[in-house]
């Protein structure tokens, strides 16, 4: 971290600031936007689009720049940047093509949308830093392939639990660990709530209401446990992953998992509701090494086989510019897919569905996700959460029913429907989706 300050301390001195482009000015994208124009010397927000612009406007005065002009076009756009002014857009494309942006932050949570996006800044020779675990995990193969393909990068997000925990991968590896597991502390899980459930929290709290239904009925903590598997090559146990309920402390549930189990699939993702520290990730390591074992034990982390390290919180909005600088700076990305997917998250339905309706999407009435594995959700041809608003139903489904590709007709034209087609047809061979494997290669 010191390596942080220390380069915005010295773009600060030379006045060379990191200029981010944010896409999405809901909590997060503008959030970070505050935090950037507020509190973060040696970076600068050059502008921030959002399809309501005046969601944009808000943010930026409440950061005191109560004059931020609005851009209608590129000239506009790039005089602003050149004048030092922050400004607002309702299209994003001007930032994925503004020479004077560094770096897009994508944070929209959604997934068509955003694939546009990042497949814009890639193509205008721009890093792309994710605070949207949805695109990850749906489409995040693919489009890092196409960064790379670019010679850019495309990485998750500090602050967000799927970067907090390969951080943390990161350290028990560093200290001569094999990571076995990865897991999220969650306080609620119940996959039948709803928007109307969740209205007064998310009212409450000033967030987008599908969103919150996202993490209290499950969806989300399944696109962020995914997107971990895809990057580090694990996978899950079981579908839906175990998700015990469990209040006691985290370091208590190394004794419930089989160390040979998770040594032969690779590793797994799971999470567990109501246990302390929460809410937290953690990461569960192991080590045949007899000499790190003894003091290990001496270091008060137990007699193994399986060794428990924590972080107890993640700050959201308020590390995203560290992800940026170690995107822009160090070409370090916080988290990015080790090749195909292992791990998806597929739809099921929330009630009762009839033939004719029209999926509302991640976070709505109709359904819910749960992490799967990969080659079974293949096998099955089970429509991944992230495609699913906007499909209509062809038949009835009965409650707590996995939603294939047969069931529904997809809406027109969806760039995200291509990409999911190219994504299956590049990573087809067993070796690309296989999490062991991709363990192993890494």
């Amino acid at each position: 971290m010191h390596l942080i300050d220390k380069v915005l301390s010295r773009r600060s001195a030379e006045k060379r600031l990191i200029r981010v482009g944010i896409v999405g000015a809901g909590s997060i994208g503008g959030s970070t936007a505050y935090q950037i124009l507020r509190h973060i010397p040696g970076m600068t927000l050059a502008a921030i689009s959002n399809r309501t612009p005046e969601k944009a406007k808000e943010i930026l005065a409440r950061a005191q720049l109560p004059s931020a002009p609005f851009v209608r076009n590129q000239t506009e756009l790039e005089d602003a940047i050149r004048k030092g002014i922050p400004s607002y857009t309702d299209d994003a494309q001007l930032l994925c093509r503004a020479e004077g942006v560094d770096v897009i932050l994508e944070a929209t949570g959604t997934i068509d949308f955003a694939s546009g996006v990042c497949l814009s800044a890639f193509q205008n020779g721009k890093p792309v830093v994710s605070i949207n675990p949805e695109l990850e995990a749906t489409l995040g193969p693919i489009l890092n392939r196409y960064a790379n393909d670019a010679g850019v990068i495309f990485s998750g997000s500090d602050g967000d639990q799927p970067g907090v925990t390969l951080n943390l991968v990161r350290f028990v590896s560093g200290i001569g660990l094999k990571p076995l597991l990865c897991g999220n502390v969650k306080a609620l899980q119940d996959r039948y709530r709803t928007p109307e459930t969740q209205a007064e929290f998310a009212k409450t709290w000033d967030q987008n209401v599908k969103m919150v239904t996202s993490f209290a009925d499950g969806t989300k903590i399944s696109f962020e446990q995914a997107a971990i598997a895809n990057a580090t090559g694990m996978t899950v146990t079981q579908r839906g992953m175990i998700g015990r309920q469990f209040n006691g402390h985290i370091d208590e549930l190394t004794n419930s998992y089989d160390v040979d189990e998770l040594e032969e699939i690779g590793g797994a993702v799971d999470y567990v509701v109501g246990a302390r520290p929460g809410p937290g990730v953690f990461v569960f390591g192991t080590t045949g090494d007899p000499h790190i074992q003894k003091y290990l034990k001496l270091y008060k982390l137990g007699d193994g086989p399986l060794y428990s390290f924590y972080t107890p919180y993640h700050l959201c909005f308020l590390e995203v510019p560290n992800s940026i600088v170690r995107v822009v700076e160090f070409k370090d990305p916080v988290m990015a897919p080790l090749g195909g997917p292992v791990v998806e998250v597929i739809s099921k339905s929330k009630r009762p569905l009839k033939a004719g309706e029209t999926i509302d999407g991640i976070g709505g009435f109709t359904i819910y996700g749960e992490a799967e594995k990969s080659k079974i959700a293949r096998s099955e041809d089970l429509l991944p959460v992230g495609m699913a608003e906007g499909c209509r139903l062809l038949r009835d489904l009965p409650a707590d029913t996995p939603v294939t590709f047969s069931d529904v007709k997809l809406p027109p034209e969806r760039l995200c429907d291509r990409l999911w087609r190219e994504q299956c047809a590049f990573f087809n061979s067993s070796s690309q989706s296989d999490g062991a494997s991709l363990r192993k290669a890494s």
